[in-house]
């Protein structure tokens, strides 16, 4: 599935927000910044990734599951959604 060129900047966006948060942490490790405020960071920083990966979960369910079971190719496509399902879930 094709990403219109507004979902493309949304999630370039979000990521772009994750990277300057990582930068963010060097920073503070540098700065023997409080443990705690570095742990609440990090946090920030897994939700973020974690709704970015969800939407790209979601626009692959809808757009190349949802083709493959069309095309009679949904058990393969749906196989494949499981396991990417199983790891995403691990993190």
């Amino acid at each position: 599935m094709m990403r219109t060129e507004e979902e493309k900047k949304a999630l370039i966006q979000r990521l772009r927000r994750v990277e300057g948060q990582v930068r963010g942490i060097q920073k503070m490790i540098e700065e023997d910044r409080y443990c705690v405020d570095i742990l609440v960071q990090i946090s920030a920083i897994n939700a973020g990734l974690k709704r970015a990966g969800f939407h790209i979960l979601e626009d692959h369910t809808k757009g190349c599951v949802s083709s493959a079971v069309e095309e009679g190719d949904g058990e393969s496509a749906i196989e494949e959604l499981m396991k990417v399902f199983e790891q995403f879930s691990k993190s």
